[in-house]
């Protein structure tokens, strides 16, 4: 078990793979799929070795799809308009 690869990993999807981005183009798993290519072979030039992340594609997987079908959808803009309006009002509303 390689720990310095999958803490590796959780950086990596935390920076790659926004909650709720289009779900209509593909499904979940070709995301997921496609996205864990994507990982490993970043992971590759990234200095770990084959023998690190064939060790760990099978944790690695579940929680690419799990980032991958996330459909929380955070707009900050809308936060931030939302604060403003209730700052204004003084109801906090």
């Amino acid at each position: 078990m390689s720990k310095r690869f999958l803490r590796w990993v959780d950086i990596w999807i935390e920076e790659n793979i926004p909650p709720g981005a289009n779900p209509d183009l593909e499904s979940y798993e070709a995301k997921a799929k496609r996205l864990s290519e994507q990982l490993f072979a970043e992971a590759a030039a990234a200095g770990f070795t084959s023998f690190e992340t064939e060790e760990e594609r099978a944790r690695v997987q579940p929680l690419v799809l799990a980032a991958a079908s996330d459909s929380t959808d955070f707009d900050i803009d809308a936060y931030h308009l939302k604060s403003q309006l209730a700052q204004e009002n003084e109801d906090g509303d």
